[in-house]
């Protein structure tokens, strides 16, 4: 794991509820692409259902950085698009059960048209970084 400061509140900007503003450390940058709601088997997990998406989505994310030594403990930015933005409370708490509150990596979310597939309610990517 590598050694990560976060800076909630800069100097200048309002503090942030649900990320943190900067993420920065010193290692190996791993990038893990969009992560969506899909099984091992590549079938979806949770037509329809937001929640179970996101939880589907969190391990697939958690599988990715265990491939790249990583955990979320390394994740320094996450990036999540979602189709409506009703779906944030579900990719929170579904964030929630893998990354504490006091550890929470920097953030962007975005309202998009349709993903890849039209049953696809969301999709995460992750960037790590990881101790050398």
């Amino acid at each position: 794991m590598s050694e990560l400061t976060r800076i909630p509140a800069p100097d200048g900007l309002a503090p942030a509820a649900q990320y943190s503003h900067v993420v920065m450390g010193t290692g190996t940058f791993v990038a893990i692409s969009g992560q969506l709601a899909l099984d091992e088997n590549g079938k979806l997990v949770g037509e329809g259902d937001a929640a179970a998406q996101a939880r589907q989505v969190f391990e697939n994310l958690r599988r990715a950085l265990a491939a790249a030594g990583a955990t979320f403990d390394d994740v320094v930015k996450l990036t999540y698009f979602v189709t409506d933005m009703a779906h944030m409370p579900a990719i929170r708490a579904a964030r929630a059960a893998h990354i504490p509150d006091d550890r929470l990596p920097a953030a962007s979310a975005v309202q998009v048209a349709s993903l890849v597939r039209p049953e696809f309610l969301m999709e995460v990517e992750a960037f790590a970084v990881v101790a050398p």
